[in-house]
């Protein structure tokens, strides 16, 4: 299965995220698909940045967002609130 996930990037106690596509077994530092953008959790407001028509072609083939990513996705506007799988009560 293909997930869109985040990657860490940055040094020490300085987490910038990557955006990417990659398949569900392979490790959180390991090979990777493609890049969709970037997170910055640091600044404020928090940095996205998404490549939509990337995001879009990927989420259109099958790929599962994780929770963080369905979040960011949601975010930039990618996709809609009620499109999620998991909906908070």
């Amino acid at each position: 299965m293909v997930k869109i996930r985040l990657r860490r990037m940055g040094g020490k106690k300085q987490p910038t995220y990557r955006i990417i596509v990659a398949d569900s077994r392979s490790p959180n530092d390991g090979a990777f698909i493609d890049i969709l953008g970037h997170y910055n959790p640091r600044t404020n407001p928090e940095t996205v940045v998404i490549n939509q028509e990337k995001a879009r072609q990927w989420l259109k083939q099958g790929a599962q967002p994780t929770d963080t990513t369905t979040r960011l996705l949601v975010k930039a506007g990618i996709i809609e609130k009620s499109n999620t799988n998991k909906e908070k009560t």
